[in-house]
């Protein structure tokens, strides 16, 4: 099976060895800022709220059967990681034709697309139109779920099972609230499975036992228990487990300049053996089924 790619929208990476049921993707890494964004804000702030090269950390996972899904545009322009009806009326110019179903997420200005830039600066200095926020639905939103879906789907299909890892990076303490918890410094790492009902519970764990394995302090759905893409996706019952992974940019980047510290080549060796790992473990679990 060969990449699959819609230019500004997203990559569809697919191995060159026999796949295994994994899928990896990097929703909030995308740098291709759209011509009709029309923010306010500068983009060199916007780039400071996105996954900064969460896509290149992972790029590795395809020497072990997995496949990896990259959006090229960013969060602050729409985000994937949000329902579609998870939009705030306030940033609409006219009344959105169909029902609408906003969280906390959209209420703090953060939902399906952006009112504000963290934290509570302004996104645009007028109010969007229903055809705008359509457009971007259908041109970027929409294509990113469907090939997702569709790659799942397909692996779900062949293999009885599949795994979904939903790639993220998290600042190293810019908010107060998660910053530190009981006078303790920030995990390395967080996964999420929506406090267990995202995912079996031995594939969280596993992941989990990796990385603490590798030296890296890791905590569960604290404080992010996963959002949208692993809820979407995600039914354990029949084979279909979900996880988010929240890296600290402070263990591979430069959150100041924005740039790759020394630490990223480790990190990414310790996440290509880590996927390796994934590999084995989705294929002892597909393996006597497939051979019945």
């Amino acid at each position: 099976m060969n990449d699959v790619a819609v230019p500004g929208v997203y990559s569809l990476h697919r191995p060159q060895v026999p796949a295994v049921p994994v899928v990896f993707d990097s929703p909030h890494s995308g740098t291709v800022f759209p011509a009709d964004f029309g923010s306010i804000v500068p983009e060199r702030i916007l780039r400071r709220v996105q996954d900064n090269f969460v896509d290149d950390l992972f790029y590795d996972v395809l020497e072990y059967g997995a496949s990896l899904l990259c959006a090229h545009f960013p969060r602050s322009y729409i985000d994937p990681n949000r329902a579609q009806d998870d939009l705030d009326s306030r940033l609409l110019s006219e009344a959105w034709p169909e029902p609408l179903r906003p969280t906390d997420k959209s209420r703090l200005g953060h939902g399906l697309i952006w009112r504000a830039c963290p934290t509570d600066r302004a996104m645009y200095d007028r109010r969007l139109t229903a055809r705008e926020v359509r457009n971007r639905i259908e041109t970027y939103w929409r294509p990113y779920h469907a090939v997702l879906a569709e790659e799942i789907d397909h692996l779900w299909r062949r293999f009885g099972q599949v795994w979904h890892v939903n790639c993220h990076s998290m600042p190293a303490g810019s908010s107060p609230i998660v910053a530190r918890r009981g006078g303790s410094q920030r995990a390395d790492i967080v996964i999420g499975d929506r406090d267990g009902r995202s995912s079996d519970p031995e594939f969280t764990t596993f992941v989990r036992d990796r990385l603490e394995q590798r030296g890296y302090t890791v905590r569960l759905n604290d404080p992010y228990k996963g959002a949208y893409l692993i809820e979407a996706y995600a039914a354990p019952a029949v084979g279909r487990s979900s996880i988010q992974m929240e890296i600290n940019r402070s263990i591979y980047m430069n959150e100041a300049t924005l740039e790759k510290s020394g630490n990223f080549e480790v990190l990414r060796r310790d996440l290509t053996g880590l996927s390796e790992e994934i590999a084995g473990f989705a294929l002892d679990r597909t393996m006597p089924q497939a051979a019945e």
